[in-house]
């Protein structure tokens, strides 16, 4: 789509500068959740979390958006919502396992590599077509992500690493798929789906790797965790997502999720001191350089 002849989603200035905040937001949104989240494992485990969280989202969803949810159940076909949400669960359930196994700056930015498996994912599936340029940048965000995560003072790479990469394969499901199957399903109802899967995955989790949900006599600290992880990360970060993808293409919302693992390791050094070295600072600017120089390739075409 971006870099085609056509593209009817990054038509207008206006819709896709609003659609480049959410994403932003979203950044932000999921920044302060990767290092909180890291909290709660404290206490509560994995599967336990997500099966809470997701399943708090979904309620949501279904309390203000039963009719909509259900007529989209009704008729629009099964892989247009199932293929999107459960590559977003397994997505998010895999980051939240990596999230307790490593440092949470290392799993933000190696999720991010979903920036050069989007494209790629979007060429082979649905055989669309990128500019070289964007291509690129989005290959040069990679030596960003190496300096921080290998170069940059944290736990280099091992089994939690290796999740996250899949996690981030995942993710580049999730924005194909999403990117392909919104022109079918509307946002709200491709947002409450994704969340009820993610919801089936996680509890499904709790009973194979733990002993099912277990979340008693927690501390109010943790329930507000939850609560932020399930309505602002969740529902809402789900839901900027899909907002964005209506106007913008998948690749270019991979692109901007890229700020996310600067904002994680902003609040994981407030939250949790976890400290970058001058390497891994680098590698953060190298990465918003990146974002900057797509948009303005953009803005010139």
């Amino acid at each position: 789509m971006e870099g085609s002849i056509s593209n009817p989603r990054d038509k207008g200035e206006s819709p896709r500068f609003w659609a480049e905040l959410l994403i932003v937001l979203q950044s932000i949104v999921y920044g302060f959740g990767d290092p909180v989240s890291k909290i709660a494992f404290e206490t509560v485990p994995v599967f336990s979390m997500m099966s809470i969280r997701y399943s708090i989202a979904f309620l949501v969803c279904l309390i203000f958006f039963r009719k909509r949810i259900t007529e989209t159940l009704r008729t629009a076909p099964i892989r247009s919502w199932l293929l999107p949400g459960m590559c977003m669960g397994l997505c998010y359930l895999l980051n939240n396992v990596a999230l307790s196994m490593t440092d949470a700056t290392s799993v933000a930015f190696l999720r991010s590599l979903s920036v050069v498996i989007t494209p790629a994912f979007a060429s082979l599936i649905f055989k669309k077509k990128l500019r070289w340029q964007h291509l690129l940048i989005q290959f040069l965000v990679l030596p960003g992500i190496y300096m921080l995560c290998v170069r940059g003072g944290l736990s280099g790479f091992g089994l939690g690493e290796a999740v996250t990469i899949i996690a981030a394969t995942c993710m580049a499901g999730a924005l194909t798929f999403s990117g392909r199957y919104l022109e079918k399903v509307d946002v709200i109802s491709m947002t409450a789906l994704q969340a009820g899967c993610s919801a089936l995955l996680a509890i499904a989790g709790s009973f194979i790797f733990e002993r099912g949900i277990e979340i008693q006599n927690q501390p109010a600290k943790v329930w507000l965790i939850i609560l932020y992880l399930a309505i602002i990360c969740t529902f809402l970060g789900y839901l900027m997502q899909n907002l964005a993808l209506t106007k913008i293409s998948e690749s270019s919302v991979a692109m901007l999720q890229s700020l996310c693992p600067v904002m994680t390791a902003f609040f994981s050094f407030l939250i949790l001191g976890e400290k970058l070295s001058i390497v891994g600072m680098a590698g953060g600017a190298i990465i918003i350089l990146c974002v900057i120089a797509k948009n303005l390739i953009h803005e010139n075409a």
